[in-house]
């Protein structure tokens, strides 16, 4: 497995961090409800963490309830996986915890504070970029970390976007992280609906379809 996403390239300069996404696979049988997609896109996601990730001791997935909550992370557990239910993002500061995020359509928003040392990774869809979770995020990195808005990295996945769907939610995003005094904004370009190659397209598929797997990490 090979990465081709350079938009990632602003988090890798940065040596603290780790991050990563995992396209589509090809050759992999998707055509199927969520839960029959994921699980047989999970054999293949492991692989691709064990291979990029050796040293997390556990994978923290948001539940993605198309909201705007947040989840931080204030211990290690001994689970290799834990799921934080009514939550589309996550924060921490600790180091080996891998942050997941799924998407097929919807954006992932990552966030690395260089200053402070703290991560997040953010589920932002219509309705999350209408609850503005990039705020809601920052505001807990801000909180429980010190995170001055002006020192963060915030780059924004390939997402679904116009023509192929009439709300532009990634220039909301963008628009919202200037609001929060974000300099360090970077944004794929990248539509999701336009590559069935590369990407899943929940839209364009019919939700017939796999997901897209955000990885973010503090080492």
């Amino acid at each position: 497995m090979t990465e081709v996403f350079s938009f990632l390239d602003p988090l890798r300069e940065l040596r603290e961090f780790q991050a990563s996404w995992i396209p589509r696979l090809a050759g992999v049988d998707v055509l199927g409800d969520r839960e029959f997609a994921l699980s047989n896109l999970a054999p293949h996601h492991d692989r691709w963490i064990e291979e990029r990730f050796p040293k997390i001791s556990t994978r923290h997935h948001a539940e993605q309830i198309h909201g705007n909550q947040i989840a931080v992370i204030t211990g290690t557990s001994e689970q290799s996986t834990i799921q934080y239910r009514g939550v589309d993002g996550l924060v921490t500061n600790l180091p080996n915890q891998l942050l997941a995020i799924y998407v097929a359509d919807c954006a992932a928003i990552y966030l690395a504070d260089p200053v402070t040392r703290s991560i997040g990774l953010l589920h932002s869809g219509k309705k999350g970029t209408e609850g503005n979770i990039l705020r809601e995020g920052v505001m807990q990195m801000q909180k429980n970390y010190g995170t001055r808005p002006s020192d963060l990295v915030c780059v924004v996945s390939p997402c679904i976007r116009p023509p192929d769907y009439d709300i532009d939610f990634a220039a909301t995003i963008r628009k919202q992280a200037k609001e929060l005094g974000i300099v360090n904004f970077q944004d794929t370009c990248e539509n999701t609906a336009a590559d069935l190659e590369l990407h899943y397209s929940y839209r364009i598929e019919k939700g017939q379809t796999g997901r897209m797997l955000a990885l973010l990490s503090l080492q």
